[in-house]
């Protein structure tokens, strides 16, 4: 029962992480005229092939409950890019030496990093419209990532980006 809250609260810890997400379109466009969509035939994810399945299936569950669905003549295009950075431990220990007299002071100070590095991936999702004006609308997500998680939580992960990516879809007025 202990292991049971234990995974339970790393997954609750894990799943609270902030997603990020940006977005930007078209403003001339009509989005009411899309309803069909395809991936791009040479799209490269940038994920590891499981992660690009577990990513795409997310995706195309969370479209067609949005009402679109795939075609092999689609009104749009889907591109899907992705990108993993590290960051900067966000904890650190300040040690300081410092000395003054008679109106005359110094000090030197430096910053000990604590932990791990952070390891963040952003995933830009591009609608495309060839046969129109291109580019027409773009989401670009940041969230932190852990590479030795397991399938069960990759996979949930993949969801919540995906979600809050398509909850940006179409931009409202």
């Amino acid at each position: 029962m202990k292991h049971i809250q234990i995974l339970l609260l790393v997954f609750l810890i894990v799943s609270c992480a902030p997603i990020r997400v940006n977005y930007d379109y078209e403003r001339t466009t009509n989005f009411s005229k899309y309803k069909t969509y395809q991936y791009f035939g040479d799209m490269k994810t940038g994920l590891s092939a499981l992660d690009t399945k577990r990513f795409l299936d997310a995706f195309d569950a969370k479209m067609t409950a949005l009402g679109f669905s795939i075609s092999e003549t689609p009104d749009f295009l889907i591109d899907i890019k992705s990108a993993e950075f590290q960051g900067t431990p966000r904890q650190s220990v300040g040690v300081g030496l410092g000395g003054g007299g008679r109106n005359v002071g110094g000090g030197v100070s430096i910053g000990i990093p604590i932990g791990q590095p952070n390891v963040s991936r952003q995933i830009t999702v591009d609608f495309v419209d060839e046969k129109g004006i291109g580019l027409f609308w773009q989401a670009v997500s940041e969230s932190s990532f852990n590479p030795n998680a397991s399938p069960e939580n990759r996979e949930a992960r993949l969801k919540a980006i995906t979600d809050k990516i398509l909850a940006g879809y179409p931009p409202k007025p």
